[in-house]
């Protein structure tokens, strides 16, 4: 496995590091620290102050060595406090451009697994629950996306919420390529949405609802029993349950009353105007989720 982690000096880039001392199932062989710096404000100094220009750049550069070089000794301590014989190779890139765009392209050009983000930087306003560039990232990445919003040392308690589509298998597949530690505990989360709008639930009699719900309801827990004996032939210790509600709200709502270390969610690949991701569960899960989530991208055909 080879893991992109994205650094820029905020705690959340740091929690990402640290997190990776969490994947004791499978340690990544390779650990890319990824910076990128910014330049764009620079440009228009190119032309008019080119010496003053090549100054600043040299000092960036020189900042983002520097953090990088605190980064990778914060990576050898993580991965170091997982195992006795660690075998990951860790390695740096500090590369120009916007940080999101540089994040995703690194990915692809490296091939990486799994790419790691703080759910915040040190460019996004506090009191937003997701950064722009961990929005960008999830959006635009092929590869899975962890989102780190907390400390995560440890991945005991794990939801990985599924539904019928390609991409929950694909999210699935993801964790039991060696992602997770063997104690981990998985609980297999399927929502029912509503069948109707809210008005209409209010004034259809209650059989009626059970009627038009019972249906999804079953095809639900046929799924996650499907799922589940997947998890258990690999010796995981897994549970399942199946709720009605709106998908996004469900989900968060479970995680914080199980209070897990870890939400897991299968997104389709995106292209061109769909990239906003507006509205999408995956996105919602990702802003108001009150843990780390992983997102797990299934490119369409």
């Amino acid at each position: 496995m080879k893991v992109l982690c994205a650094v820029d000096g905020s705690e959340f880039a740091r929690w990402g590091v640290e997190a990776v001392g969490a994947f004791t199932g499978r340690l990544p062989e390779t650990l890319v620290l990824l910076h990128a710096m910014d330049t764009t404000a620079l440009k228009a100094a190119r032309r008019t102050r080119p010496s003053q220009m090549a100054r600043t750049l040299r000092a960036f550069e020189r900042e983002g060595r520097r953090l990088l070089d605190r980064m990778q000794q914060t990576a050898k301590a993580a991965v170091s406090e997982a195992t006795t014989a660690p075998r990951t190779k860790i390695l740096t890139a500090l590369v120009q451009g916007p940080a999101a765009e540089a994040i995703v392209a690194q990915s692809a050009r490296k091939r990486a697994t799994l790419v790691i983000v703080g759910s915040r930087g040190l460019s996004d306003i506090q009191h937003f629950l997701l950064g722009s560039i961990s929005r960008k990232v999830v959006a635009l990445a092929s590869s899975p996306v962890l989102v780190v919003k907390r400390p995560m040392r440890t991945l005991e308690r794990v939801v990985l919420a599924v539904d019928t589509s390609k991409h929950s298998r694909a999210a699935v597949d993801f964790l039991l390529s060696g992602f997770l530690p063997e104690s981990a505990h998985v609980t297999l989360l399927s929502v029912v949405p509503p069948v109707v709008t809210d008005l209409a639930a209010r004034v259809l009699p209650a059989g009626e609802l059970e009627q038009l719900l019972a249906p999804a309801r079953i095809r639900a827990q046929e799924l996650v029993a499907q799922f589940r004996e997947l998890f258990l032939k690999e010796g995981y210790a897994v549970s399942t349950d199946v709720l009605d509600g709106h998908p996004s709200q469900s989900i968060v709502s479970f995680a914080e009353k199980t209070r897990a270390d870890l939400i897991v969610v299968g997104s389709r690949g995106l292209t061109g105007s769909e990239r906003i991701l507006l509205g999408s569960v995956s996105e919602s899960v990702v802003k108001y989720a009150p843990c780390s989530v992983l997102v797990v991208h299934r490119a369409r055909t």
